[in-house]
């Protein structure tokens, strides 16, 4: 008789977690009380696909050995997760030759037929979640092949840190409230302005330089960078294709900078490097409030140590009731990653397509409830 194929779960996991899963003996994965229903469906073989947040790479595969245990004793740190199984390692990786789940935008259906290109993010917003089995499969083989031919690849140390709890609500996860909130400064100084700026000419010179057409906010199209005019650099519309009402169109205009192809806007991204991060957000939530069923990927670009505050700031629930919530379409790139990445593609630049840049960013998924 044939044996019965696995059911396939995600099972998500952050720096801190993981680290603490596999000092704790790796043979318990624990889950929220909220999660109860789900695991309770877990059966003996299941398989668990371990996914690290914050860098979004698969880090290890587990089997289901036993029933639900409920046992609230902390063996974890950070939270009691009392909903949980015993398991066995099947495979366990390092953050460094963990599998980058967009090494499977290919062959994954998370991946198909998705309205907006950031929509796949959705798929990893809180486990455990049942996967179709051939996503299953694939995820576990290319696993496995990373276990026997290990790829290192450099891991961004910040995004393995402390991300902003969600809070249940009926309207989903959201963003607790600060209890102390940062103080706004609304008027730029010179030198947050001049990072603007840069940040702005980098943005308009890579996608330019990747042969698309590019877009500068109609009120910065005078501004120079290092002498050199923003006018200056190649494929710079002067005018954008018209594609939505006078409305939609204005608030299009504004954003700090679009890439194009063809008619078709293949990256919006706005850029905070003032203490306030607002405006760029209610450019965005005004788009989508507009046009939901707009299909641009958009970016918000802010200060490395501004980390939290975009993700805070992302899941307000105001952005939250957005069909889609905004979480679901804004990822988030750092100033760092952006320098970086500007300088390493000269090269072969023009051999990139626009969806690198999703490579590059970072989630604005909160951590579990």
């Amino acid at each position: 008789m044939t044996a019965a194929s696995p059911t396939y779960w995600l099972d998500l996991f952050t720096w801190k977690t993981w680290d603490q899963f596999l000092k704790s003996g790796a043979n318990i994965s624990g889950f929220t009380e909220y999660r109860r229903k789900t695991v309770e469906r877990f059966v003996t073989g299941d398989i668990l696909l371990c996914y690290l947040t914050g860098i979004s790479r698969f880090i290890g595969i587990l089997e289901v050995i036993s029933g639900v245990i409920t046992d609230g004793t902390p063996i974890w740190g950070e939270g009691q997760f009392p909903v949980r199984v015993k398991v066995r390692p099947v495979v366990t990786l390092t953050p460094e030759t963990a599998v980058p789940v967009l090494d499977l935008q290919d062959t994954l259906s998370i991946f198909k037929d998705l309205k907006n290109p950031n929509y796949w993010s959705g798929a990893f917003r809180g486990s455990p979640a049942k996967w179709r089995r051939r996503d299953g499969e694939l995820v576990v083989e290319a696993v496995r092949n990373a276990e026997a031919s290990p790829v290192v690849r450099q891991v961004d140390k910040k995004k393995l840190a402390h991300r902003p709890k969600a809070i249940a609500t009926k309207l989903g996860p959201v963003s607790e409230p600060e209890v102390d909130e940062e103080s706004e400064v609304l008027e730029p100084t010179i030198a947050t302005a001049t990072t603007h700026t840069e940040m702005q000419w980098m943005l308009l010179k890579l996608g330019s330089d990747m042969g698309l057409d590019v877009w500068v906010a109609r009120n910065d199209k005078s501004k120079t960078w290092e002498d050199r005019p923003f006018s200056s650099v190649a494929h710079l519309l002067d005018e954008l294709p018209i594609q939505f009402d006078t409305y939609t169109n204005r608030v299009i205009e504004l954003i700090d900078v679009l890439w194009l192809q063809g008619n078709s806007i293949v990256g919006a991204f706005e850029i905070e490097s003032t203490t306030s991060i607002f405006s760029g957000l209610l450019r965005m939530s005004d788009l989508i409030s507009m046009q939901p069923n707009i299909n641009i990927p958009l970016y918000l670009v802010a200060p490395d140590e501004r980390r939290n505050k975009v993700i805070r700031e992302v899941n307000r629930p105001t952005f939250a009731k957005l069909k889609p919530p905004l979480v679901d379409v804004c990822r988030y790139i750092p100033f760092s990653v952006l320098r970086q990445q500007s300088l390493a593609a000269g090269p072969y630049v023009r051999y990139l397509k626009p969806d690198f840049i999703a490579e590059l960013s970072d989630s604005c998924d909160l951590e579990e409830p």
